[in-house]
């Protein structure tokens, strides 16, 4: 295997330019159509690559949209206060807006994989993402067990998150993001994690 000194070996080099083409062809498409109008040729011409190429690395193309939206979907999640339910670990509308921000500078992309007409994979991966950061920041748990209060308030927020984004991006961003982020944290606010929360009373 060839390695550039101090460098990965240069087959990863090669993987990432590849994935990073194929990335960068779906997001110049889905500029101009649904993502469910998309073909993997499609694809591969844009990134310049062969059918071939494209099945080495990625089964269809839904599993390529998941793929290019997941590292912006990890760097919101890391930036997002809110998913915690604390203003006291930072400043949760501004992390709202900065999310709000970031879907709308992808807006045709992200209302494809969100709306009507996307994908179910993407949007179960996103909520997922955003339930287990939740879960984290707010009781430092990377897994909860199934029967774990704080898995309700994580995907309540996670959910409602998606759901908030999902209708602003299909109403043509409307609202600025700064606007999004006013509106939505009250809301978020009110669901909070608090670790110690008594479960309710059992029924008689």
């Amino acid at each position: 295997m060839s390695v550039t000194q101090g460098g990965p070996p240069a087959s990863d080099r090669r993987v990432r330019r590849t994935h990073a083409a194929l990335r960068g062809a779906l997001i110049r498409l889905v500029e101009d159509r649904e993502l469910s109008q998309i073909s993997v040729a499609d694809v591969a011409e844009g990134a310049g690559v062969s059918r071939s190429t494209f099945y080495d690395h990625y089964r269809d193309v839904h599993e390529l949209a998941e793929a290019a939206c997941t590292g912006m979907i990890d760097e919101l999640v890391g930036v997002m206060t809110a998913l915690g339910g604390d203003p006291e670990t930072g400043d949760p509308i501004e992390s709202l807006q900065t999310f709000f921000t970031a879907l709308g500078e992808h807006a045709s992309l992200y209302r494809s994989l969100l709306g009507p007409q996307g994908s179910a994979r993407v949007i179960d991966h996103i909520r997922r993402r955003m339930a287990a950061a939740g879960l984290m920041r707010s009781t430092g748990k990377s897994a909860a067990t199934p029967d774990d209060p704080h898995n309700v308030p994580a995907a309540f927020v996670a959910g409602a998150l998606v759901g908030v984004a999902t209708d602003w991006l299909q109403r043509g961003c409307a609202h600025t993001p700064s606007e999004m982020a006013r509106l939505t944290w009250p809301i978020l606010s009110d669901c909070h994690f608090d670790a110690h929360a008594a479960a309710p009373p059992p029924r008689p």
